[in-house]
């Protein structure tokens, strides 16, 4: 089973967490972690406009 890029930053975004409640992160992972979080946000982001675009309303016919 291969895995997705989104899995792997949501991985890596968790190892940098724990990491963070444990001992604390340098400068250099806290700079990553937010540059992976803004990654997966664009994501998401992108996933609903798609989701979005694709939706089409209908009207009810009026009740009699």
């Amino acid at each position: 089973m291969s895995t997705s890029p989104l899995q792997i930053f949501i991985e890596r975004i968790n190892e940098l967490s724990k990491k963070q409640r444990s001992v604390g992160l340098e400068e250099w992972e806290r700079a990553e972690q937010e540059a992976l979080r803004q990654e997966y946000l664009s994501f998401i982001r992108e996933q609903v406009k798609d989701t979005l675009s694709k939706v089409q309303a209908e009207e009810d016919p009026p009740i009699q």
